[in-house]
Parts: structure tokens; C-alpha cells; sequence
């Protein structure tokens, strides 16, 4: 193709999703300290663990708040508030659409679960022990209402912990690279951010090694959404309630699957194995049919600068 000089200014090239207007660099110092105070955070409650000799899995619910922690460490620090980051009420459809979407991505993944061989269903399964559910549609209803009411409170509240960091700070910080570059970046730190509980038997207890890999890969397929959600919802909210909701529904996938062996139990069947990472693919797919919105620190500040679709 012959060539031909280019006048059109540099920034003009690159698509809106993937670049933010106006906006200063991202601040290296500002997100060593991040990483720095996570790191720290993270290696204190492993020694913790030892100290106390309990395994590393028992103390999960404290290690979900370190980036929580890191971050409002950074603000604190720097002079970068809350609001900034997205810690706003924002749009109240999009937090309901974030944890209702939840249950529609369980239901594929456990579809696209039982398509494998050698995976099955068990109808007679109690996905809530010490709760006997009705039987037929009326179970299915009660158990999507205990997941929607225990995923947008308390499961919400520990999801927040990480959100705040990887969605809020993270997010905001990231906003330069753009949509699709910053939820692959985020996907990575938040999956190898796991490994210390991954190699203590969490989520893939027969295959801890692996289990890192997988994880990390779970995360960069789920990162899209989560940022698409944020953006639309102008909150980070948004992130915890789908969050919440993801990890009160993940029982119920595990326990209506039957499998002969670890592998298709951990790595297939599993919320965060092929099943899980599928299903998100698929609505990744969707929001690139869609079209990404533009990620920019105003946007995510509660402000909007007219760049893509407001829905």
C-alpha cells in the first residue's frame, strides 16, 4: 500500500476505548507505593498464618482487604480522594444489572460444565447446607433470592476489600492505558495476588501449581466485565456486589456438578476453571459487540465527558 503523509494528530488514531483525553501519565511512584504497601500486607498476613499455625485459607477473609488497605494507604498518602476513585453510590440500574447478571453467567457456566464428558448433574443436590429448599421452581427461586441476598451484604462488604484496590485505586490509576490494556494489566496483578492461597489449596486443592495459572487466567478473562460494570456504573460498588454475588453463587455450580476426578472438578467444572473463564469470555464478546466505553479518571470521578454511550 503506498504511503501517504500523515497529518492527523497522533492521539486522533487511537480509538476512544482505548486512550483517556486530557489526562496526566500514570504516576509511578504513586503505584510502587500501591504495590509496596500490598506486598508488605500480603507477606504479613502469610507470616501470620505461621505464626499462629493455621493455614494460610483460614485467614482468606483478612487477606481479601489487604488491597483495600494498600489503597486507602496510597490516598491517604497522595492527595487522590475517594470520590476519584470511584467510591460513589453512582448508578443504581447497573449495580442491580451487575448482581442480577451474576446468575446468568452461573447458569452458562453450568451449562456449558455439563457439555463436557464425563461432567454431570445432580438435581438432589443441597448447594446450602443446613437450609432445606423446596423442590422444583420454587427451590430455584429461593436459593437465586439467598444468593442475591447474602452476595449484595456480607459477601459484599469482604469483596469490597479487594475492589476498592484493584477496581477503585487500580482502575483509576490505569485509566491511560485504556479499557481493554487496563483490565488485562489489573486481571494479571489480581490473579498472581491470589498464589499464596492458591498454593495453600484454594480453589484447586489438588493442583496448587497449576491452580496459580488457572487463577490467573480466571482473572483476566473476568477483568473486562468487571471494568465494563464500573464504567457504566460510575462506582466501584458496582464491582463488589458482582463480586459478592459470584462468590455466594459459586457453591451452588460446584454443588450441582458431579465429576469423576480433580481435574474436571477444579479445572473444568469450577466457577474459576474452563467453565467460569468460558462463560466470561462470552459476555467479553458481547461487551465488544457493544463497544467498550471509554475509560477515563472523570468518568470514573462521577463526571463524563462525552465519550461512547452513557447506557
Amino acid at each position: 500500500m503506498p504511503s501517504t503523509p500523515d497529518t492527523t494528530p497522533e492521539s486522533a488514531s487511537v480509538p476512544d476505548a482505548e486512550r483517556e483525553p486530557d489526562t496526566p501519565e500514570i504516576d509511578t511512584a504513586r503505584l510502587a507505593r500501591f504495590f509496596g504497601v500490598l506486598v508488605a500486607l500480603a507477606i504479613a498476613v502469610v507470616v501470620a498464618a505461621q505464626v499462629a499455625n493455621v493455614r494460610l485459607v483460614a485467614l482468606a477473609p483478612l487477606y481479601m482487604f489487604t488491597p483495600a488497605v494498600a489503597a486507602a494507604a496510597t490516598l491517604l498518602t497522595t492527595g487522590v480522594s475517594v470520590r476519584d476513585v470511584g467510591v460513589r453510590v453512582g448508578r443504581l440500574r447497573w449495580h442491580v444489572l451487575a448482581a442480577l447478571s451474576v446468575l446468568a453467567l452461573v447458569g452458562v457456566a453450568l451449562a456449558l460444565a455439563l457439555a463436557i464428558p464425563g461432567i454431570g448433574f445432580n438435581p438432589n443436590a443441597n448447594p446450602v447446607p443446613g437450609i432445606a429448599l423446596p423442590a422444583g421452581p420454587l427451590g430455584v427461586l429461593a436459593l437465586a433470592a439467598l444468593t442475591l441476598g447474602l452476595g449484595v451484604t456480607v459477601n459484599a462488604v469482604f469483596a469490597l476489600g479487594e475492589e476498592l484496590g484493584w477496581r477503585g485505586y487500580l482502575l483509576w490509576e490505569l485509566a491511560p492505558l485504556g479499557f481493554w490494556r487496563a483490565s488485562g494489566v489489573i486481571g494479571v496483578f489480581w490473579g498472581v495476588w491470589h498464589a499464596p492461597v492458591i498454593l495453600d489449596g484454594y480453589n484447586y486443592p489438588s493442583f496448587p501449581l497449576v491452580g496459580v495459572v488457572a487463577m490467573t487466567a480466571a482473572t483476566v478473562a473476568f477483568s473486562p466485565l468487571y471494568t465494563y460494570l464500573v464504567v457504566r456504573a460510575r462506582s466501584v460498588l458496582a464491582a463488589a456486589f458482582f463480586h459478592g454475588v459470584f462468590n455466594a453463587s459459586a457453591g451452588a455450580l460446584l454443588a450441582y456438578t458431579t465429576a469423576s476426578d480433580p481435574v474436571r472438578t477444579e479445572l473444568v467444572a469450577s466457577p474459576v476453571g474452563l467453565a467460569g473463564i468460558s462463560a466470561f469470555v462470552l459476555a467479553t464478546v458481547v461487551v465488544t459487540l457493544r463497544g467498550a466505553p471509554a475509560l477515563t479518571r472523570q468518568a470514573m470521578s462521577g463526571g463524563w465527558d462525552g465519550a461512547g454511550s452513557e447506557d
